[in-house]
Order: structure tokens, then C-alpha cells, then sequence
């Protein structure tokens, strides 16, 4: 694949008059359509061989054969299976589009005939994300004559892990292809396909987020003899319900915490006590604050509970991931609205609350900072509608018991065929806007 360095020629634009000022979104929906076939193949391809965190080598293939296609100059192995592709259009800003690689270990129960079958599932709308991504490569290379500058669309892997944006960066991701002038992205959510959501200004699009692993530490033994032992078992128990009380009772009513055990391990025999249980922790917070409230409290339960049961070794607790809260650049992402109402109608932009979800897209801006280096990059992030007609109407005749399937669960399915062409088009108006800004 070739280096940035050797950029394709989209066109040569020395000399060439500026871009024709008509509004960046006119025309671009119908265009999409010229881009929408080898998308469509893409996203179909990707739905039915998703690859997990780490694993996405095939995945990673894939997009950068798509990106070479729609005319970028691609670098493949950028913090892992990372991917960079490099459109350049003469002089002016650097924008960026980043999509995410990953998949879920989740076994998908959709039915659809694409369905994959290796036991992950695309359940949070990555392969839309990629798809959408390469057609808005592709549109904005065929529409050349209205922009002018470089853009830069990142593949990133381990975005489910939030550790995939922070290798990126850490392999030198803005030194080798240049300090973005504003870094564009949108995911997937369960509204009408053909709608986009801002949050409003000061309102986080996702939340601050952290995973942890706890080691609690017992003595083994014969369960005939459980006075002999230190059951690791019982403390995880106490661990999980003591815990329930930080967001119950340590939490201000008016704050935004959450706090799931999503795993614990422990034993390889019901008539042996084990040595040790294993909880994996999920932290959610409207705020980096509060989060750091919460990681107190759950490392201080941990101790506790694990002296309480006399545990021969402290135990241990791990913060594997974190994220900051997501806020957007006001001003950018402003004027990205005003495009998505031109786009789509202005009753198809969306006001969006803010979410509890996580992200590590914060890192490509202030909050990565400590590693890439540079402050004030700028982030713009929306949300997708992806759910098709037939389905919105029932779940809004039917209540709670017939809502649309949210992202994670094993019968996540965006209605590709309304959702696709929408999320290009999203894409490249909200890219062509910022080009036009300078």
C-alpha cells in the first residue's frame, strides 16, 4: 500500500480557481448515490465476518482496499490494525472522518441472511460506520471541485476496548499525517433512519467510562471443610451487592452514575473452594468528576469487603480502560448542524440528551492530549439514526415491549437500506462544511 507521502492524485489543484461557494450539502444526497453500490457491498462483507477488538486484521483489509479504491493514499498498521487513508485536494484544512473496526463478542440473533456466524456480531453499527465512511471518501473525491484541503479518514480498531485510540496516537498517528483541523464522527443509534442528533451546547454526546478488573484473593480448599478456607466466592457476592449502594447511596440524585458487574469468575468445581474470583466492572458518569468519585468508591468497597472475609493477599483492582466525557466544539459543531439540516430538513436534526454510552473518540481531542501532544483539536460527533419505517411505527404503536433493538443486543440491525445512503451523505456534508471554514 502506498505511504502517505505519495498521496493519489484527486485532482491536481495548483492553480485551480476555488471551490464554486453553492452550499456544501446541495446535491450531495443524490450523488451519494453514485458512491452507494460498492458501500452497500462493503458494509454487507463486514456485517458477515466481524472480527473483535484486536482481531480485526481481515476487517482492517477490507476498509483500506475500499479507501484505495474510492482514490486515498493508504497506510495499513497504525497502532495495531489501524488504517489511515490520505485524500489530498490542493491547499486548506485537514479534516478528519474516523470509523471504527471492532465487533462485539456477541452471537448475532437477527436472522439476517448476512449475518455472522463466528460467534461476534457488528451490534454497534461499526460496519455502518465503515461503510459510510469509504462512500464519503469516495462522494467527496467524485465532487472534488467543491473543497479544498487534505481529508483524512482512520480506520481505528479497539474502540469497544476504548484502548484503540490511544495506540493510534501513541504510534505517532498526528505526527505522520498532520494536526487535524477538526476530527468528524457519528454512530449509530436507535432513531428513525434518515435523522441525525446533535447534543446541544455544554450537553455531552457520551459519557466518562472506565473498566476495571478486580483479583480477589481466597485460600482453596474442600468444601467439607469451608472453616479451613478463605472463600474468594462469598466476597466477590458481597463485592457485587455493597456496590450497589455507590450509585444507590453515594451518588447525588441530580448526577449521572452507573455501575455494572458485567462478569465474575471464579471455581472449576462445585465441591472445591477456589483461590481466587474475578469481577470485570463497568463505570459509567456524566462527568470525569464524578467518575473519579465512583473509582474511589469501588476500589475502597473491594478492600474492604476482601478484609472483612480475611483474604490472605490484598486484592487487586485494575482500571483497564478509561475514556473522558465527550463534549463537542460548539462552534463546529454548530455550523456541521446547519449542514445536516440543509441535507436532510431541518425536522431531521434531532436534539440529542446526552448518553451514558462511552467512547474513546475524547482522545483524539484535549483529552489525549498527554499523548499526542496537542491541545485545541477540535471534535464533532453526532448521532445516526438507523432504524427503518416499518419498525419506528410499530415500536411507537406498540410502547416499551416493541421498542427497536438497542445497540449490544444480539438483534441489532440498522435498516441498511434507509440508513446507508443517509450516513454518506452526513458525512461528506459535515466535512465539505469544514473545508469551507478555512
Amino acid at each position: 500500500m502506498n505511504p502517505p507521502s505519495h498521496p493519489s492524485p484527486v485532482p491536481p489543484a495548483s492553480g485551480a480557481p476555488a471551490p464554486h461557494p453553492a452550499p456544501p450539502s446541495e446535491g450531495l444526497l443524490a450523488h451519494a448515490g453514485e458512491v452507494l453500490r460498492p458501500a452497500l457491498d462493503l458494509y454487507l462483507d463486514l456485517h458477515a465476518h466481524p472480527e473483535t477488538s484486536g482481531q480485526e486484521e481481515r476487517t482492517a483489509g477490507r476498509f483500506a482496499r475500499s479507501l484505495e479504491a474510492a482514490g486515498c493514499a493508504v497506510t495499513p498498521r497504525v497502532g495495531g490494525h489501524g488504517v489511515v487513508g490520505v485524500l489530498r485536494n490542493g491547499d486548506g484544512p485537514r479534516v478528519w472522518l474516523r470509523a471504527e473496526l471492532d465487533a462485539l463478542p456477541v452471537e448475532e440473533r437477527t436472522g439476517l441472511p448476512y449475518a455472522g456466524r463466528n460467534g461476534a456480531m457488528h451490534a454497534c453499527g461499526h460496519d455502518l460506520h465503515m461503510a459510510a465512511a469509504t462512500g464519503a471518501a469516495a462522494l467527496l473525491a467524485r465532487l472534488a471541485d467543491r473543497w479544498r484541503g487534505t481529508l483524512v479518514v482512520v480506520g481505528q480498531p479497539a474502540e469497544e476496548t476504548l484502548s484503540g485510540a490511544g495506540a493510534m496516537l501513541g504510534d505517532g498517528l498526528y505526527d505522520r499525517f498532520g494536526r487535524p483541523d477538526v476530527v468528524l464522527a457519528q454512530h449509530a443509534a436507535p432513531l428513525p433512519a434518515g435523522t441525525v442528533a446533535h447534543a446541544p451546547e455544554r450537553v455531552t454526546m457520551t459519557a466518562a467510562g472506565a473498566v476495571l478488573d478486580v483479583l480477589l484473593h481466597g485460600r482453596g480448599g474442600h468444601v467439607a471443610t469451608p472453616h479451613l478456607a478463605v472463600d474468594p466466592v462469598v466476597a466477590a457476592a458481597h463485592v457485587v451487592t455493597r456496590l450497589q449502594g455507590v450509585v444507590a447511596r453515594e451518588t447525588a440524585p441530580a448526577d449521572q452514575v452507573t455501575l455494572t458487574v458485567g462478569t465474575l469468575r471464579a471455581g472449576t468445581a462445585a465441591n472445591v473452594i477456589p483461590e481466587e474470583a474475578r469481577l470485570g466492572i463497568a463505570l459509567r458518569a456524566a462527568n470525569d468528576a464524578s467518575l473519579e468519585r465512583a473509582l474511589s468508591a469501588v476500589r475502597r468497597v473491594v478492600l474492604a469487603e476482601s478484609a472483612a472475609a480475611g483474604a490472605p493477599h490484598e486484592p487487586e483492582v485494575t482500571v483497564s480502560s478509561r475514556s473522558a466525557a465527550l463534549l463537542c466544539d460548539p462552534r463546529r459543531a454548530a455550523s456541521v448542524r446547519r449542514a445536516h439540516s440543509a441535507l436532510l430538513g431541518a425536522g431531521r436534526v434531532l436534539d440529542w440528551p446526552g448518553s451514558m454510552a462511552t467512547e474513546d473518540f475524547p482522545l483524539f481531542g484535549d483529552a489525549g492530549a498527554p499523548v499526542h501532544g496537542l491541545h485545541g483539536v477540535p471534535l464533532v460527533y453526532w448521532m445516526l439514526g438507523v432504524v427503518g419505517a416499518r419498525e419506528w411505527h410499530r415500536a411507537m404503536a406498540g410502547g416499551a415491549e416493541a421498542a427497536p433493538a438497542p445497540n449490544h443486543s444480539p438483534f441489532f440491525a440498522p435498516h441498511v437500506g434507509s440508513a446507508l445512503r443517509p450516513a454518506i451523505g452526513a458525512l461528506a456534508a459535515a466535512a465539505v462544511d469544514r473545508f469551507a471554514d478555512g
